[in-house]
């Protein structure tokens, strides 16, 4: 009988290494369970992983979970700030967001603390540019339009009845070309583009590349048949796409917006859209965000607007969930992030 048992102090020991082993791993706070396992999966080869129950969490929920972690995956566009960062307090080491963009994030505070932080660029330009050439596409031709026509069972017939425009022939102007932008001129390279345009703070080599001409803001306003925003929200660009600039523009003009709401003023654009300064809108981002059922610009015929699409499709979420991921893992083990701000 003594033989059953003479080998439970080491079976004792064994898991009170395994527990040890288990305790000293890297503790990973993530934002959402809706988060994409494929980034949840990685952590797990290292770390202790605690999700956060769902994505529609309040902050006061967020701060009472944040505490004593050494890296947080935000999932969602959380504010990183000097409140956040306190209450997370000295074990955290790296914070991780889901996210081309990073307007969320206080980066400077982040970076004075010593705190490493990334994003998730570049693996969702693809999916973001095909939205893009669908709100282009969808605005010129008038689809919203038709489609409440339709349903009011007001559809007529004739050669001139519901004439869109087409890209063909047209000047496509970028503000912002960055990755998604230059994203954005190769998918529309077979659409017969007559010329494309583009202004930022400076001359571009991928510029050059693409065939595309470096203008000022103004030239960009006034000689776009399509103006896509593809820039980053900063205090520059800020509400620049206001009354003046829409003035600036083609009556015939396709306005975009795949960027962030804020870039534009939404007074403005209602103005210009109910006022025919413009023919038309697509936009998959709005300010605010999402827009109140009763708010005008759902009113107007000549907007296309969905809910920030962008990058929601299967590949881009798992690619960005584990870039994400993968970004904590190489921080955690004094790498290069994949991405760093």
């Amino acid at each position: 009988m003594l033989g059953r048992y003479s080998r439970l102090p080491n079976l004792i020991q064994l898991l009170k290494q395994v527990q040890f082993c288990t305790m000293s791993l890297p503790s990973i706070l993530v934002t959402s369970s809706a988060t994409p396992t494929s980034g949840i999966d990685l952590l797990r080869t290292k770390c202790n992983v605690t999700i956060m129950p769902n994505i529609v969490n309040t902050r006061e929920e967020l701060l009472q979970a944040l505490p004593g972690y050494d890296a947080v995956f935000l999932a969602g566009k959380n504010k990183v700030n000097s409140e956040f960062l306190d209450v997370a307090g000295p074990n955290l080491k790296v914070v991780s967001t889901m996210s081309a963009g990073y307007d969320h994030l206080d980066v400077p505070e982040i970076k004075r603390r010593g705190i490493k932080v990334g994003n998730t660029p570049m693996v969702l330009s693809a999916a973001v540019a095909e939205i893009t050439v669908l709100l282009m596409l969808s605005a010129a031709k008038r689809a919203h339009e038709g489609r409440t026509l339709l349903e009011k069972d007001q559809v007529q017939t004739g050669p001139q009845w519901l004439l869109g425009l087409e890209i063909r022939g047209s000047t496509v102007g970028i503000f912002g070309l960055g990755n998604i932008g230059q994203t954005i001129v190769k998918r529309l390279k077979g659409f017969e583009v007559e010329r494309f345009i583009y202004t930022g703070h400076s001359r571009k080599k991928a510029g050059d590349e693409l065939g595309a001409t470096f203008v000022s803001f103004d030239d960009l306003l006034e000689q776009s048949d399509f103006l896509v925003v593809a820039a980053p929200l900063t205090n520059e660009t800020r509400g620049i796409f206001n009354d003046s600039a829409f003035d600036k523009m083609k009556k015939t003009a396709v306005f975009v917006n795949i960027a962030r709401g804020q870039i534009v003023n939404t007074d403005s654009l209602v103005r210009a859209l109910r006022n025919k300064k413009i023919f038309a809108a697509g936009l998959d981002v709005t300010d605010p965000e999402p827009l109140p059922a009763d708010h005008e610009l759902l009113k107007l015929p000549n907007a296309e607007i969905i809910p920030h699409l962008g990058s929601a499709t299967v590949r881009t979420r798992n690619d960005m969930s584990t870039i994400a991921a993968q970004n904590i893992l190489n921080a955690l083990e004094g790498k290069p992030l994949v991405y760093s701000l």
